[in-house]
């Protein structure tokens, strides 16, 4: 079994960086960068970068796929014809503030809008940020009462922002209301915590996610290099409390835009005991276009690593169709592959 990756840049912050000022005396950016084209980004789109990802960062290499993430550009302020503020219409779908119902038996819940990352292909990046977004005790309330008076809804998807930024005892007592609701068999969270920022994962937060109810964590990483040996520690720490782990990606150019970049993902993944599950055409957030992988493309990698990987490294390739339709397989279709 492969090591996982090494600390990259031994000048990274012991705190999370929030500003260009921060990134350049952390040493992550090229030379030469202007701050200035990077502070104009700031003052729209929120940054930061923890000391777990400063670490895997090279700054020497143009191309490294951690730095393409998390480091802020100024191509992330011109917005391209095809891109929309709310790419999967989530405020069309919204019966109260924190709520997102698009399919009949599912639907999200949404606590806060903070994130241990700000990623710079993220499709809520207009609404995250540092403040939090965190729902008032009333719209919370008005939330779960929601869910309540909703017996089609089977499925609760915690998502934000990043839930498990949020304490253990506020996250187990949000997940025990949830699972007493009679008619919801099933929990999710997204989380980026593990990979992003695992010393977050105490044994207290562990805890927090038992449940007598099935409770899936969904660990969103798009490179190998995420899979440090403390994120490795994290997960198992979490599967070691019962927890099951689902992996979820976005297809991302200058990231995982290769055969060789996805099968190491993937595999990486299984190491962890996460289960690949989505990978993701991106969302056409506005001045995410250098990020874009057409999806042609997309099936194309897939369908290089048909007899290279297991089934159980597997993921599902969907997009997100226009107006809050929900997620449409996108392939590829195997009988057309040689």
């Amino acid at each position: 079994m492969p090591d996982p990756a090494p600390a990259r840049n031994l000048q990274a912050s012991h705190r999370t960086l929030r500003d260009a000022s921060a990134l350049a005396e952390a040493g992550l950016l090229p030379p030469g960068t202007e701050l200035a084209g990077l502070e104009a980004v700031a003052a729209r789109y929120a940054i930061a970068v923890t000391p777990a990802m400063a670490a895997l960062i090279d700054p020497a290499d143009p191309r490294d796929p951690i730095a393409a993430q998390y480091i802020p550009d100024p191509a992330e302020l011109r917005t391209a014809p095809h891109e929309i503020e709310d790419p999967t219409a989530d405020a069309p779908f919204t019966p109260v503030p924190g709520v997102v119902h698009r399919y009949p038996d599912r639907a999200l819940l949404k606590p806060l809008l903070a994130c241990p990352v700000y990623c710079r292909f993220c499709f809520r990046r207009e609404v995250v940020g540092p403040d939090g977004g965190l729902l008032s005790t009333g719209q919370l309330e008005a939330a779960l009462a929601w869910f309540e008076r909703t017996p089609a809804v089977r499925e609760v998807i915690l998502t934000g922002g990043d839930p498990l930024m949020l304490s253990p005892r506020r996250l187990s007592w949000l997940l025990e209301r949830l699972a007493a609701i009679p008619h919801v068999e099933i929990l999710r969270i997204h989380s980026r915590v593990p990979v992003a920022d695992p010393g977050r994962v105490t044994a207290a937060l562990a805890a927090a996610l038992t449940l007598e109810k099935p409770l899936f964590l969904c660990v969103h990483a798009n490179h190998a290099r995420e899979f440090t040996m403390e994120a490795m520690a994290a997960l198992q720490r979490l599967t070691g409390a019962g927890v099951v782990l689902l992996g979820q990606s976005v297809l991302l150019r200058g990231v995982n835009d290769s055969a060789e970049a996805l099968e190491g993902l993937f595999r990486a993944m299984l190491r962890g005991r996460v289960k690949p599950y989505y990978l993701h055409q991106l969302d056409p957030a506005p001045g995410t276009a250098r990020f874009t992988v057409p999806a042609e493309e997309g099936r194309a990698l897939l369908a290089a690593l048909r007899f290279r990987v297991t089934g159980l490294a597997w993921p599902t390739y969907v997009q997100e169709r226009p107006n809050g339709g929900g997620k449409a397989v996108v392939g590829p279709v195997w009988e057309d592959v040689v």
